[in-house]
């Protein structure tokens, strides 16, 4: 159907609501908002004889003169909103105090020199370190808050050379997902002519001589639509320094198989290019290699089905190790011969157990396993058969992370956080398994003030879930406490606790905030995953809405001072949460959202997350998508909670038009006085390299609106 090209008139504007019958039986907001008129198309999709009406279909288009007009008017509408909330500056103003400390990430040593990045607090970016001894004192290399005035570009990956002397590094403008990819000499700390773009969800892995890495692109797109036109045909190259990206040799590429990813890694022998090929999201893979000692050596296949996850931790010579869910959903440790690959060749170290095997390094002739327990992390170490040695000691609940390094190396360095524990870098001794304190930033407030406590909850089909509540201590259960539930429940992702400044000024501002493990994630291994994708993605829902009704049960909270967050997969977990059971929150904001499930494969990366959703495409998988879509389950005259939604312009990820027509429908469907605002960022994308400006205003505005909404007073 062709759509009319008739501007939208940001000056005009029309009260959306329903009449005054519907509004008495809406709880109370106040005076309900004016929204800028929106116009409609008559534009009607058929899915399986099913009719579906997408009247704001124009809204996709992110580069007309029609949505400008409308993110724009949209915007003032925003802006006036959150403008009559007076705790926002004050709101604001403290969480600039509280972001105002030192943060670290997991140190890593390659070629005698360790690298490091550190960020002194409200640095837009955080700044890449090295040294070369530990004592020394560290050398920046690399300040990305340089390379854009308002610090919109981000780094967006790095590897070292096998020699320490070069770096390649790539970066990420304005929050996108394209990457452009430039080397530096470490020593001089100049760039070398090397420019490589189009580079999309790549890994880089250098060659043992140092003298060039492989790396991930994609063809090069048209620069009008490069941020919502549909990736295919990855392809992987090999880079020689020095020479320019149109003499990169093409390694591997499947012309037969659109949909297929590659990832290359080296092994730390230099013996070996190992080719991950990846098919969507599913954590599914086939795993290829490359001799590289032969020039001629072709890419050989060593599992050539995608029939579970395999994660590559290390090679002995022709012996490669992998952590795997092949016929253990919690995972477990294999070997493959790779002279002998077949699956009844294959060697099992570390068998599956009742915890979640997350992860798996070798380092100094030994394995370091990490594990969720209940989503907290335990981390042992073993020997190289698999026995268990020794648990390194973690200071509480929480989440390690890193334990990076080679084989032979007797140190390493993890993470380590929790909900009340900001971010503390260790380093572990490997010969005597002991840990230090290698960074701890100081941040502006007591952790003795506040708790995490774990419970477990039914969900409506009787599953067990668990969820984090962390508040300050002692609080009251009286149904009177501002609560913040936050979910994602999808993509095998689990939700483990972190510190985060943002979180913490809401508990000092009294609130609650509750994180529950839903299903979808990757808390409970694959068979957990599994539970909440395609034709059972309801379960999450479910577990979502469990979490609410036992905050409520339980005086936590009550319906009139709960709010819901979360972001893209969880803005889809708070679209459809809200649209099933509006009247269970009093306030939602849905950050990223993928809102309409008929049409997020037909842009970007969707089409990936098909492994996760199902298709439209799939008669089956449409009646379930179209069940939950939240774009297509709002009905006019409810009574909706408070909404603001945002995005952002340059999300290449979730394309804005998800939130764009959501805001747009919601608006005028909705029957009560609540507000419905979206907030569009400008120069920003899915939240990766956020300068940390932006994400101060994001979080002050999400704040100011719930203070507002939830009726707290500071």
């Amino acid at each position: 159907m062709h759509l009319r090209h008739a501007p939208v008139v940001a000056g005009l504007i029309a009260a959306v609501g329903a009449g005054a019958a519907t509004a008495q039986t809406c709880p109370a907001y106040g005076e309900p908002l004016t929204y800028p008129v929106v116009k409609k198309v008559d534009q009607t999709d058929n899915y399986h004889g099913t009719a579906i009406a997408d009247p704001y279909r124009w809204l996709e288009d992110a580069n007309s003169a029609d949505t400008h007009s409308w993110v724009e008017a949209e915007n003032k509408v925003t802006q006036a909103y959150l403008a009559t909330i007076p705790q926002r500056d004050p709101i604001r103003q403290r969480l600039t105090q509280l972001w105002n400390f030192e943060r670290y990430s997991v140190p890593f040593r390659e070629g005698g020199r360790y690298f490091y990045s550190r960020n002194d607090g409200l640095q837009n970016q955080s700044v890449l370190y090295t040294m070369k001894s530990l004592n020394e004192q560290p050398r920046m290399l690399l300040d990305p808050n340089t390379l854009a005035a308002d610090g919109t570009v981000a780094l967006a990956g790095l590897a070292v050379s096998p020699d320490g002397k070069l770096l390649a590094y790539g970066t990420a403008a304005s929050g996108s997902d394209w990457n452009e990819w430039k080397v530096r000499d470490i020593e001089s700390g100049q760039d070398l002519s090397d420019h490589i773009k189009w580079v999309k969800f790549s890994q880089t892995a250098w060659t043992h001589d140092g003298k060039g890495f492989f790396y991930s692109r994609y063809d090069e797109p048209k620069e009008a639509t490069k941020l919502a036109d549909v990736n295919y045909f990855q392809k992987l190259f090999y880079h020689r320094i020095g020479t320019p990206q149109s003499a990169d040799t093409l390694v591997y590429d499947r012309p037969d198989q659109k949909e297929w990813g590659f990832g290359g890694n080296t092994t730390d022998d230099g013996k070996y290019l190992l080719i991950t090929a990846t098919k969507g999201t599913a954590h599914k893979y086939r795993i290829f290699y490359k001799d590289l000692g032969k020039p001629n050596a072709k890419v050989e296949a060593l599992i050539d089905n995608f029939d579970a996850a395999y994660e590559f931790i290390d090679n002995i010579g022709p012996v490669f190790y992998f952590v795997t869910d092949r016929k253990a959903p919690r995972q477990r440790i294999i070997a493959i011969d790779t002279r002998k690959p077949a699956e009844a060749n294959w060697k099992q170290i570390v068998a599956e157990g009742q915890d979640t095997l997350v992860s798996a390094k070798m380092l100094n002739q030994q394995l370091v396993v990490e594990y969720l327990k209940d989503a907290r992390s335990v981390v042992k170490v073993m020997d190289l058969n698999g026995k268990q040695l020794h648990e390194i000691t973690l200071p509480g609940i929480g989440s390690a992370a890193g334990f990076g390094g080679k084989r032979g190396d007797t140190e390493t360095f993890f993470s380590f956080t929790g909900f009340t524990t900001p971010t503390t870098i260790y380093r572990v001794d490997m010969k005597t398994g002991k840990s230090s304190i290698f960074r701890q930033p100081k941040v502006a407030f007591n952790p003795d003030d506040y708790e995490t406590r774990q419970v477990f909850y039914t969900s409506s089909d009787g599953t067990r879930v668990p969820m984090f509540i962390v508040s300050k201590k002692g609080l009251k259960m009286d149904g009177n406490n501002p609560t913040y539930l936050y979910g994602y429940g999808g993509f095998n992702i689990s939700l483990t606790p972190a510190f985060s400044p943002a979180n913490l000024a809401w508990m000092e501002m009294g609130g609650v905030y509750a994180v529950p493990n839903l299903r979808g994630g990757g808390e409970y291994g694959e068979a957990w995953h599994e539970a909440g994708t395609k034709l059972h993605k309801q379960n999450v829902f479910d577990d979502f809405i469990g979490a609410a009704e036992w905050l409520i049960a339980n005086k936590v909270t009550s319906a009139q001072k709960l709010a819901i967050g979360g972001g893209s997969n969880g803005g889809l977990l708070v679209g459809a949460t809200m649209t099933q059971r509006p009247e269970l929150f009093r306030a939602a904001i849905p950050q990223v959202g993928v809102m309409d499930m008929l049409r997020f494969h037909k842009f970007t990366i969707g089409w990936a997350w098909t492994s996760d959703y199902g298709s439209s495409d799939n008669a089956d998988e449409f009646k379930a998508l179209v069940k939950y879509s939240p774009l297509h389950n709002i009905k006019p005259g409810t009574c909706y909670p408070a909404t603001m939604v945002t995005t952002a312009d340059h999300d290449d990820r979730v394309v804005p038009a998800h939130s764009f027509k959501f805001a747009s429908t919601l608006q005028a469907a909705q029957g009560g006085s609540a507000p419905v605002i979206i907030r569009i960022d400008t120069k920003a994308g899915h939240g990766a390299g956020k300068p940390t400006t932006k994400q101060i205003d994001e979080v002050a505005d999400r704040w100011g609106f719930l203070v507002k909404n939830l009726g707290m007073s500071l």
